[in-house]
């Protein structure tokens, strides 16, 4: 409908705002148009899609001169035929325009996130296939031959085709590589549960792995109304990594806020004109001006050199914020880092219980190149033990695309109890999802024989509004896989909610299919080090450590200067190129045979 944009789904994130503000659809009303057509919850055709009618918008619409069209029937989802019929109709009058339909961006139950999501695809699809097709050009160019492949948010990587038919997709792909270089590192040191916490300049990530395993999505959002606040974005149903956000990164601005106390972000300075101490016009306090002002920065090593951090201005930065609370300079950037810490690890903790996953039995893994300036204290007021920083670190995400399989994820609604699935029919969609995927991976190079195909299934007690994801093998359903359903999801629902609903029947909604390559083989990894490893300290600075002490002289190392077997207590600096690993007192740092970095509490 029209309107379904602004209705949404009628919840408030924010039970209390008189004045509360919803995101802004991303197309304007009056280039939403509605087409004569109907097509019922199980898939029967009501009403013909009016194709006169339909003719006369793309006549409308070819004055307006658009650069993209998203189509969104009622119901598609069961039954694609009458936007497959819009979709040819649409290209024929509208030839150089992108078009997005919903059975194929998001091919779900719920009618407001899959018009938003196919809305969102839309609206990024001309710029990015025009990008995408301006990198393969320049790649040719220069003469690199090798296929481009492009990260999901799922964790996978696929086709320049694919990507640019359904960008939406790449959402949050960047810190995906993140997630997979902690599971990677993780099952390097044999740390199969793993909290991979990547911290860069604007936001810092964090994402659980149960038993070497990341959790997959389709429920998102963007455009944050309230940055943190789940409901007050545009929702997105994709498979995506399943991570938390937390405003804060070595560019979020320090201030006070509306009671008068210190806060830390969401704003930020970002990279331009970045913290103060960046000397690029920036005069906000920021935590990297923090992080440098208590001694954890080296100003002559930022950035293996390339930028000189300025500490006078990141001072004079925070001067005014401390006068207006009888601090210190020192003390206020002392809290600031505290206080970042903090909110990182409460949102953190909360996503673990969220999901009744004890998170001290977890280890971290830091990537980011704030990640490992921040990681020893994040994991203190976690109680975690343990935390690896990997080689690379500071360019981890980059490292984890590396690690990515080609795949590529398709989701299906398909609602019915699990005592009265029609298995034939079930089947047939199953193996259609299959043959697409397959299509797509092998057209990225992967031998078909070298794919793999894995299922899992949105299941939920009859008159719930939420769902629990279950894997399940991908096979030739059968009646006698119905039990086996059951005692699946029976298991999952135990783990997240602690008591299982007997006698209530259980339901279908949505079922997922993953085709995937082999998980490249990059190698082993040599040690930079090992060739000019001293193991000692190169100098030593005064660092903060405690508000209520003095600057504490603190022995600093080069990362490329350490050996595997080396090790040492706590507090030390360890500095490389993109990153730079604090070592509290209290904790133990050695590095094992793969390059890590194992701080111990």
């Amino acid at each position: 409908f029209r309107d379904a944009l602004e209705i949404g789904n009628e919840g408030r994130y924010d039970m209390y705002d008189l004045a509360l503000v919803k995101p802004i659809p991303l197309v304007e009303r009056r280039l939403r148009f509605d087409v004569p057509e109907r097509i019922t919850a199980d898939g029967r055709i009501r009403q013909k899609l009016d194709a006169a009618a339909l003719l006369d918008l793309c006549r409308q619409l070819q004055a307006e001169n658009i650069a993209a069209v998203a189509i969104c029937f009622l119901h598609a989802f069961t039954n694609p035929a009458h936007e497959i019929e819009a979709l040819e109709i649409v290209r024929e009058m509208l030839p150089n325009t992108a078009i997005s339909v919903s059975h194929q961006v998001a091919p779900g139950m719920r009618e407001y996130p899959r018009t938003s999501t196919t809305v969102a695809n839309a609206y990024v699809q001309p710029i990015t296939e025009q990008y995408m097709a301006r990198v393969q050009q320049g790649l040719n160019a220069s003469g690199v031959n090798a296929p481009l492949n492009i990260m999901l948010s799922s964790g996978g990587t696929t086709t320049v085709e694919a990507a640019s038919a359904f960008p939406i997709r790449l959402v949050e792909s960047g810190p995906s590589g993140g997630a997979l270089a902690g599971v990677y590192w993780g099952a390097r040191v044999g740390q199969p549960d793993i909290l991979a916490f990547d911290m860069g300049g604007t936001t810092a990530k964090a994402v659980l792995t149960k038993h070497g395993q990341l959790t997959i999505t389709n429920q998102s959002e963007v455009a944050h109304v309230h940055r943190f606040k789940r409901g007050s974005g545009l929702p997105l149903m994709v498979p995506m990594i399943e991570l938390i956000e937390i405003g804060a990164g070595g560019g979020s601005i320090a201030r006070l806020n509306n009671l008068g106390l210190p806060a830390v972000g969401p704003e930020s300075a970002g990279s331009t004109p970045g913290p103060a101490a960046y000397g690029r016009g920036g005069g906000q306090p920021t935590v990297t001006d923090a992080d440098l002002l208590i001694g954890y920065l080296n100003p002559d090593y930022f950035a293996d050199g390339t930028i000189r951090l300025d500490t006078e201005a990141a001072r004079a930065a925070y001067e005014p914020l401390a006068a207006s609370l009888n601090l210190s300079v020192a003390r206020l950037a002392w809290g600031v880092h505290q206080l970042v810490n903090e909110n990182m690890a409460a949102a953190a903790r909360v996503h673990a219980a969220e999901r009744g996953l004890e998170i001290r039995r977890y280890s971290m893994v830091a990537t980011g190149g704030a990640g490992p300036v921040h990681a020893c204290g994040v994991a203190e007021k976690l109680g975690v033990q343990q935390v690896i920083i990997p080689p690379l670190a500071g360019v981890g995400s980059a490292f984890g695309f590396m690690t990515a399989p080609i795949s590529f994820d398709f989701t299906r609604s398909y609602v019915a109890r699990l005592d009265s699935l029609n298995l034939a029919e079930l089947n047939t969609i199953l193996d259609d999802l299959e043959r697409e995927g397959r299509a797509i991976v092998e057209a990225a190079g992967v031998p078909a024989l070298d794919i793999a195909v894995q299922l899992s299934i949105d299941m939920r007690y009859v008159g719930q509004g939420y769902e629990v994801r279950v894997p399940f093998a991908k096979q030739t359903l059968t009646a006698a896989h119905i039990a086996q359903m059951q005692a699946a999801f029976e298991q999952e629902y135990k783990q997240f909610y602690g008591q299982l609903a007997n006698g209530v029947p259980i339901e279908a909604v949505n079922w997922r299919v993953v085709i995937a390559g082999p998980t490249p083989d990059i190698g082993k990894l040599s040690l930079e080090s090992e060739a000019t490893a001293t193991n000692t300290a190169y100098t030593a600075r005064p660092v903060i450590f405690k508000a209520e002490t003095e600057p504490q002289p603190t022995p600093v190392y080069r990362r490329t200067a350490l050996s595997a077997g080396w090790q040492s207590n706590g507090p030390l600096i360890i500095e490389e190129a993109a990153s730079t690993t604090i070592v509290l007192p209290g904790w133990s740092a050695r590095v094992d045979d793969s390059g890590c970095l194992v701080l111990t509490q």
